[in-house]
């Protein structure tokens, strides 16, 4: 089954992909998309490696991301990516153009993944239009590839507060 978790910023989204990617049988590679960039955020990468697994497979993917789902489907194993934003940010830090491609390859990959594929990302279309021209480009694009994504998977849900609320499919 292929699913989208979206949610904001500590909602529990990470939580509950883990608890689903565990729930399987298969083996868990888990795809990581964050870069180290600042002292924060590698509290934020260390936080998450503590809370996973030691017997996952973890994958650093900060951009070829279509690439790696494409080696992985049909291979047997649960795919848990997390997350989709921060992959979005890499791609826009190097052009709107490499984001675009990027984001239309990642619809193609996810089409075509045959397997156990959970998708997480941050949703941030609920709060006010950014000031700034970069940060407009990157809700507008976040948008349209939860919308592409929703479109194709399985199952969506949405964090709140920890709750996971079923948008399309679940159980």
């Amino acid at each position: 089954m292929r699913q989208l978790i979206l949610g904001g910023a500590r909602s529990g989204k990470s939580r509950i992909a883990q608890e689903r990617a565990a729930a399987t049988t298969s083996p868990v590679i888990y795809i990581a998309t964050a870069r180290v960039g600042d002292t924060e955020m590698e509290q934020r990468i260390e936080l998450h490696r503590q809370n996973r697994p030691a017997e996952w497979q973890v994958l650093e993917v900060p951009e070829a991301l279509p690439a790696e789902l494409k080696r992985l489907s049909g291979q047997g194993c649960t795919v848990l990516v997390d997350c989709l934003t921060l992959w979005l940010t890499n791609l826009l830090l190097q052009s709107e153009q490499t984001m675009q491609q990027g984001m239309a390859e990642l619809t193609g990959a996810v089409a075509q993944f045959q397997g156990d594929l959970i998708l997480v990302s941050n949703e941030v279309g609920w709060g006010i239009v950014p000031m700034g021209e970069l940060s407009r480009q990157f809700q507008d694009n976040t948008g349209r590839l939860h919308q592409d994504l929703a479109a194709l998977v399985e199952r969506v849900t949405l964090s709140v507060a920890g709750i996971a609320l079923e948008v399309k499919g679940g159980e």
